[in-house]
């Protein structure tokens, strides 16, 4: 299987993938209840193995550096991003602007990378 053997485009989609996964398992613990209800949390779990597991096989190929700035970059500014218009969470100026920041970083990764 050739995602098992990444190519650098191959490894870029999975590190893509991975975070917003990521994305998914950090809004999905808000639904979890603290880990008492078990649909939600067997959900959360499965997401974040995925999520781990994904930019593990795109590190066989991208800098380690690279990918997890990437991978926590994408699940930071989406948990935020999400958090904001699913969760009612203050959405300020400053907030969305850190946001962005995050985003420029994950950009700036990508487009520097050798």
């Amino acid at each position: 299987m050739s995602f098992l053997n990444p190519t650098p485009t191959t490894a870029w989609i999975l590190l893509v993938i991975a975070g917003v996964l990521e994305t998914a398992w950090a809004v999905g613990m808000k639904y979890t209840d603290g880990f008492t209800r078990i649909g939600p949390s067997v959900a959360v779990l499965v997401l974040a193995l995925l999520s781990f597991w994904l930019p593990g096989l795109s590190m066989k190929v991208l800098p380690v550096g690279t990918a997890y700035g990437v991978w926590v970059g994408i699940g930071a500014a989406g948990a935020a991003a999400l958090g904001m218009w699913l969760l009612d969470e203050p959405a300020s100026l400053a907030r969305i602007g850190c946001i962005l920041l995050i985003v420029a970083g994950v950009v700036g990764l990508k487009l520097l990378h050798d």
